[in-house]
């Protein structure tokens, strides 16, 4: 009598960055070294792909945002319900973080641009 089912064939398991690991057996879970190696390598080029991006006007007003929220929050807490005064702190620090966050990461990227070229 023939055979009716088909020999399981391996997998290929793709990750976020794109790549696809083939491994031996799929039925297997890794053990914690090998676990623990693969989180090592998607750490390393999580943090190089966060390094090597450029700064933008968004992500600076967001930072802003969020520090002039903690500042609101503050000021509403220490000066006694003054929601006028907390809102124009708030706003007034907001319109300087926005600039200089942005333009203290583009410093910042710059740098480690040129030292990264010069690295190789």
């Amino acid at each position: 009598m023939a055979q009716t089912k088909r020999k399981r064939r391996t997998k290929h398991r793709g990750t976020a960055a794109g790549t696809i690991e083939a491994r031996g057996r799929t039925g297997r879970p890794p053990s914690p070294a090998e676990r623990k190696k693969q989180d090592k390598v998607t750490r390393e080029q999580a943090q190089q792909e966060r390094l090597n991006r450029p700064p933008t006007w968004k992500s600076s007003a967001q930072r802003a945002m969020l520090a002039a929220g903690f500042m609101f929050i503050f000021l509403l807490i220490t000066d006694k319900g003054n929601l006028a005064a907390a809102l124009i702190f708030a706003g007034f620090s907001m319109a300087i973080y926005v600039p200089a966050g942005f333009y203290l990461e583009s410093y910042l990227f710059r740098r480690r641009q040129r030292k990264r070229g010069s690295a190789r």
